[in-house]
């Protein structure tokens, strides 16, 4: 996934991976892909209380494992652990983003924020599934 530009499947496997995360009781307070224009990719962040109540290598496995199913179901699947950040739901960007757009908690929406300053934060480009204060 090493390109500047999502496309619709990497949405959809960001949504369908956001999913399974569900069922497997995961708890995904938040989640959004982020473009990082300094290393000019994108990120799936998501964001769970399973980063502040165990170890980070837990809640790694815990995504890795989803993947895993995912690649059994759905056969190949574009997002690997590689895409992918799992932060705290008290994460400052979570945070920040909350300031302009909350969904509700189980949403699965797809609003994209693009260029846009936040509280003096410049926000290349979003891709919003999820998003709690």
């Amino acid at each position: 996934m090493d390109k500047t530009a999502l496309v619709e499947k990497d949405f959809n496997d960001g949504r369908i991976l956001i999913k399974q995360l569900d069922r497997q009781e995961i708890n995904v307070h938040s989640a959004l892909w982020l473009y990082n224009p300094d290393e000019e990719n994108w990120r799936l962040i998501i964001a769970s209380r399973i980063a502040e109540f165990t170890s980070p290598k837990r809640a790694y496995n815990l995504v890795k494992k989803a993947l895993r199913i995912l690649e059994n179901t759905q056969g190949e699947f574009g997002i690997t652990l590689d895409n992918i950040s799992v932060v705290s739901p008290n994460h400052p960007l979570i945070k920040l983003l909350a300031v302009v757009i909350v969904t509700e908690p189980d949403a699965l929406t797809g609003f994209r924020l693009s260029r846009n300053r936040i509280n003096n934060s410049f926000i290349e480009d979003a891709y919003i599934y999820r998003l709690q204060s």
